[in-house]
């Protein structure tokens, strides 16, 4: 055994002495996330121990092949040793027996051959992962039939192909669970009618050689949030049925052979998101129904022949983020409701034949990054009002008939990296300043008149030096006097306005002393924060809306809440949160850094929490908390309960308090968060009512029945929480039915029977330390039962749950000392 891999498995094996087997010794583990990273080989002797259940050695520096031996353990549940550097073929042996296999990750390395049928015996398989290897032949027609909880298959990049691709996805309607499909990168001949039977959520099958059509059927796909195709040769219509995927947020069709029109069906697609249809054969008009499509950020379709003018309706999306029109026949002008645009980053028509004036209002789109409006018939000057679109990276106007001469104003870009004026008609001096110095002759060429920088390859600018001389001249002697008084007098009245101003904000800032100046965030600020509210940025969605990472221009890492507008209870719900946490300030709840609203966006700007939710912690294969991280958690969590109820000038009841809204930032700390149905208490107020329902299973008995909301309505909730965080058990459990709930589940256990209802994962952990653990887990279990009373006047309060957490905290530190 490698000196470095024995070493490390040392922390977690008891090596046996001469004459014992490995198995007399060997307990299962749980491992945490995060490993020490070593090179070597996986050891062959972990193939003798036959109470092994869980393999987790991702993203090191392993390399060699896997022993057949590893492949015969009977008990092994998760087998995960993804990015690394491992070869050769998957044995194939007939003795191959991995009855319990749950989660098979051999994604990222670098074996070859085939898949052998024996791996499909593993009929309770949930995840599926050989991605990005280099497997070879033919997958078994029928063979992943048989893994009816399989939730993950993921062979992309590969080298293996489907023969019969009806028997295959055929095969796959059995797997009712299934969520995620990805074959991309392999060979596939052609999408069969039983495709239309599969109930996975994500479907990608790009890069796989497909001929024919995409059958009708494909609309009976319900439960698609994902759908992709690009790069097949794919032919015919697109096929009328998509309207029927309701759900689906993500369509490409890219890089086929795709003919007819663009079908307004597709317009149907209330919840469409992103469209890519681009590098097909489609033709004809673009239909003026696109500008219901509400939910629209990204489209392409360039590379086609339609040959109509843009609809004027497109330009009311005012999310939208890309638009892509690029080499087709398109006509007509830009008009100026181009400029509602309002959250655009990348805007590409070149190569069309749009004609007349760059509009003015383009100035509007402030978030712009790339502007392509090259090989197009725009005439006019170039606006000044370019100057002003200050996230400006990239500007191609190229091949066009512009005239007149270039802004100066574009020198104040501070962003602009790329420009290309050439082919056009334009006159007069180049701009010298800003990134300008930057740009080379190329960006110029084949224009009429231009002078400036000899490297620019123009003339110097020598006449109109002399013109502009004189022209200073009149200014100074004329214009400039007038110019100057007017300064003047306009000084005067801002001083003016300024005092008085200030004198206001003065008053102001007395009522907002103890609060500090609020921060300011802009809704484009937001937008460039998160890529433009990118999938990659995406964290999550609740009932609300959705969760986006972002980070500002000056490196803050942040949060970004944002509220769903169509539901009006969503919209309630921000204001109540909004209202809720204005004046509280904690450790322990999620600091709001901003909020962001107008009449089309509604977000709260939220500090970014690295370690998610405590619900991820709990639920999620290889993460495991610890019992003291579990105990600091729940303290964290009273802590902030206790403020709310007790320590802010009016108590506020949470109403929502849940696993997943609570958060961990970057050293574990516990902060509350979500507080969209919180209730203040006014002055003297013990109790209202409310007819909002919270998340069932957390519910106080009078919240339930009557909406009767109190700050033991709180402490109920978080009585259920405790139960769980500690036993691994939601409340909404399939296996509490009639009389059993995870309360009388806890209450039956008291005192002898702790161990049947705790966390496997603990007793794992805690190994020899676990008499002690099932005291300590007495207590806070009878404290979990005290929370959870049925009468809300006997039901213990938070001060008095902190005092007992922390009392048994103490206890567990001090034994961990001696």
């Amino acid at each position: 055994m490698s000196n470095t891999v024995e070493s490390y498995l040392s922390h977690y094996i008891i090596i046996p002495k001469k004459g014992k087997r490995w198995s007399d010794f060997i307990v299962p583990f749980c491992v945490a996330k995060t490993l020490l990273t070593f090179p070597g080989t996986i050891p062959k002797e972990i193939g003798y121990l036959d109470k092994f259940e869980v393999l987790y050695l991702p993203n090191n520096s392993l390399s060699g092949s896997i022993s057949s031996k590893i492949f015969n353990l009977s008990s092994l549940t998760d087998l995960e040793v993804d990015l690394n550097s491992l070869s050769g073929t998957i044995p194939s042996n007939t003795g191959y027996s991995l009855p319990s296999l749950q989660y098979l990750y051999l994604n990222d390395n670098n074996f070859v051959g085939n898949i052998p049928n024996n791996i499909f015996n593993s009929s309770n398989l949930i995840e599926f992962q050989l991605d990005d290897n280099a497997f070879s032949g033919t997958l078994p027609n029928t063979a992943f039939g048989d893994l009816r909880f399989l939730e993950s298959l993921f062979i992309y990049d590969n080298n293996l192909t489907i023969e019969d691709s009806h028997q295959f996805f055929t095969s796959l309607t059995n797997c009712r669970y299934l969520k995620y499909l990805e074959l991309s990168g392999n060979h596939i001949s052609n999408l069969p009618k039983s495709i239309g039977n599969i109930t996975s959520e994500f479907f990608s099958a790009e890069s796989c050689g497909i001929d024919g059509n995409i059958p009708q059927e494909v609309g009976n796909m319900s439960n698609l949030l994902t759908f992709s195709l690009f790069r097949n040769n794919i032919t015919g219509p697109i096929p009328g049925t998509f309207k029927k995927l309701q759900k689906l947020q993500f369509l490409s069709l890219s890089n086929n052979g795709l003919q007819g029109s663009f079908i307004e069906e597709i317009c149907e697609m209330k919840s469409l998101g992103e469209l890519y249809l681009k590098n097909n054969k489609l033709s004809g008009v673009l239909p003026t129904c696109l500008g219901n499509m509400i939910s629209l950020i990204r489209i392409n379709v360039g590379s086609n022949s339609f040959n109509s003018r843009i609809p004027l309706s497109l330009w009311s999306l005012r999310d939208l983020l890309e638009i892509n029109f690029s080499s087709n026949s398109l006509i007509g002008n830009l008009p100026p409701e181009i400029g509602n645009l309002r959250a655009i980053i990348r805007l590409d028509l070149s190569r069309n034949q749009i004609s007349s004036n760059i509009p003015t209002t383009i100035n509007s789109l402030l978030t712009l990054q790339s502007l392509s409006l090259a090989d197009n018939k725009l005439n006019g000057s170039i606006p000044k009002s370019l100057g002003q679109m200050v996230s400006l990276i990239s500007l191609d106007l190229s091949q066009n008939m512009l005239t007149g001469v270039i802004p100066k104003s574009l020198e104040s870009l501070l962003y602009l990296q790329n420009i290309n004026f050439s082919y056009n008609r334009l006159q007069g001096e180049t701009p010298d300043g800003g990134h300008f110095k930057n740009f080379t002759a190329q960006s110029f060429m084949h224009n009429d008149a231009l002078c400036g920088d000899p490297r620019l390859l123009v003339p110097l600018c020598g006449k109109q030096v002399k013109k502009w001389s004189m022209e200073k001249k009149l200014i100074l002697k004329c214009i400039l006097p007038i110019v100057v008084s007017a300064i003047l007098v306009v000084a005067c009245i801002i001083v003016l306005k300024h005092n008085k101003r200030r004198k206001n904000e003065n008053t102001l800032e007395k009522g907002l002393s103890t609060l500090g100046a609020p921060r300011r965030i802009s809704y484009y600020e937001l937008v460039q924060a998160t890529n433009g509210f990118s999938e990659s940025n995406f964290l999550g969605r609740g009932g609300f809306g959705s969760v986006y990472q972002g980070k500002l221009l000056d490196g803050e890492m942040i949060a970004v809440k944002v509220i769903d507008l169509q539901s009006e209870a969503k919209s309630k719900s921000f204001d109540a949160e909004c209202n809720a946490m204005r004046n509280l300030r904690h450790r322990n709840l999620v600091k709001i850094i901003s909020s962001c609203s107008n009449l089309d966006f509604k977000s709260l700007v939220m500090e970014f929490m690295s370690n998610g939710s405590v619900d991820k912690w709990l639920y999620l294969n290889n993460y495991c908390l610890t019992f003291l991280q579990r105990l600091n958690i729940m303290i964290d969590v009273a802590s902030a309960l206790g403020y709310l109820h007790h320590g802010s000038s009016i108590p506020v009841v949470h109403c929502d308090l849940k696993p997943s809204n609570v958060l961990l930032d970057e050293n574990m700390v516990a902060h509350v968060s979500d507080f969209g149905i919180a209730k203040l208490m006014d002055e003297g107020q013990s109790q209202t009512h409310t007819q909002t329902l919270a998340t069932i299973g957390y519910l106080a008995p009078e919240y339930g029945s009557k909406g009767i909301v109190s700050v033991k309505g709180d402490v109920y909730s978080y009585g259920i929480m405790l139960m769980e965080i500690f036993t691994r058990k939601k409340p909404t459990d399939d296996m509490f039915v009639v009389e059993l709930s995870l309360k009388t589940w806890i209450s039956g256990s008291l005192p002898n029977s702790i161990m049947e209802v705790m966390d496997s994962n603990l007793v794992q952990i805690t190994g020899d330390q676990i008499d002690d653990i099932l005291t300590h887990m007495s207590y806070i279990f009878s404290l979990a039962l005290n929370c959870c009373e049925d009468s809300p006047e006997a039901r213990i309060n938070m001060a008095d749950v902190i005092a007992t957490l922390i009392k048994i905290k103490t206890l567990v530190v001090g034994a961990n000392t001696l």
